[in-house]
């Protein structure tokens, strides 16, 4: 079964920018999710297995639609709200 974050061999993307601008963010809110996740990571709120599943459980047409960090946003909102410390509403 073929998931929307493996996209090995698929050519309809395009080819890959391998040009580095050498910024780790382009964003002030991506560094702060950054932050958040490798805190909640750091406490024992998930593991990095759980971060991960929970990036590949999202909807094709929202992964796809979504940034690299929107997509860690998404996956820190869902485990929150799966471990009952945050609701969906957020």
């Amino acid at each position: 079964m073929s998931r929307p974050y493996d996209l090995g061999g698929s050519l309809e993307f395009g080819a890959v920018d391998t040009q580095d601008d050498y910024a780790p963010f382009h964003h002030e809110w991506e560094a702060r999710v950054f932050a958040i996740n490798s805190t909640l990571l750091r406490s024992g709120f998930y593991t990095l297995d759980e971060f991960r599943y929970a990036i590949e459980r999202m909807d094709e047409g929202e992964y796809h639609a979504t940034s690299y960090y929107e997509r860690w946003l998404h996956a820190i909102k869902t485990l929150l709200a799966e471990k009952g410390v945050l609701t969906h509403d957020v």
